[in-house]
Parts: structure tokens; sequence; C-alpha cells
């Protein structure tokens, strides 16, 4: 196949995907789960902007495939989330916008070093935390490029 006729292709599929988050999720094509859980937008479902009613009715698929004990977890964060006061919010959605274009492999590591941080014994995580935070903006900058230097070792080996 000639390069052009992937360009084509591929500018096709990009702009068709594009024009599906432009029009939204139609309130007709939710499954009847998604309608009960997002009973509550039925109203105003149409005034809604097409990302939004994107996002509600994933949410709404998601929900619906949770069991009653992953439903209560997802409660409690949410609670938990709504406490935060909104600066603070601001902060960790700015930061999960980092994260979320970081490449792939980069994810992998950050969860993988993050589930690890986790299985650490409850007093190791606080000391860890408490020596990070007691660094100067210096010394956490040289921690940063030492740990920067080992991945890039690592992954030339």
């Amino acid at each position: 196949m000639k390069a052009r006729h992937i360009f084509v292709i591929v500018a096709l599929l990009a702009l068709s995907t594009a024009m599906a988050e432009d029009t939204g999720v139609a309130w007709d094509s939710l499954s009847a789960q998604q309608q009960q859980v997002l009973d509550r937008f039925a109203d105003s479902w149409d005034s809604m902007p097409p990302g939004r009613q994107q996002r509600l009715s994933t949410g709404a698929h998601r929900w619906a495939g949770m069991t009653p004990r992953e439903r209560e977890a997802a409660q409690t964060r949410f609670a938990l989330w709504r406490e935060l006061p909104d600066e603070r919010r601001e902060r960790i959605r700015e930061r999960y916008g980092v994260f979320r274009d970081l490449p792939a492999a980069e994810q992998r590591r950050i969860r993988e070093n993050f589930r690890h941080f986790r299985q650490l014994h409850r007093d190791r995580r606080e000391r860890l935390r408490d020596r990070y935070r007691d660094m100067t903006p210096e010394q956490r900058q040289r921690l940063h490029d030492r740990m920067q230097q080992r991945r890039r070792i690592s992954t030339r080996d």
C-alpha cells in the first residue's frame, strides 16, 4: 500500500474519531444499566458537552460491571475526593495530566514503583516520606537526577 493511501486512511480514522467525540453520546444509545446509573442527568443530557457525555457513559459502564465491594470502595474514594480543598484537587488533576502524557513504558515504571512503595511496611514508608520532606530542593533534584541516570543505564543493559 502506498504511503499516500496509508496517510488518507489514518486521516479518515482520526476524523471519524474526532467526529464521534464532537457528536457525543445519544441517551437512547446507553444501555438500561447506564441510563439507571446516569438517571439524574437524563433531563440535561442533550445539553451536556460531548466530552462529558463520553466520560459519564464510560464511567456508568464501569460502574455497572463492579461488584458491590468495588462500588463501596469507589464511593469511599469519591467521598474523600470531594472533601479535598479545590486547590488540592486541581493540583492532582494537573499531575494526572502530566502522567497521562508520559510514554506507556514510563507510566508502567511509575505504577510499579508505587506498587513496590505500597508493599513496604508502614514505618518504612513514613521514614522515606519524612526523609524526602526534609530534603532541600537541591537535594531532591540530585536524587531525581541520580534516579534518571540509573533508569538510562538499566534500559541500555
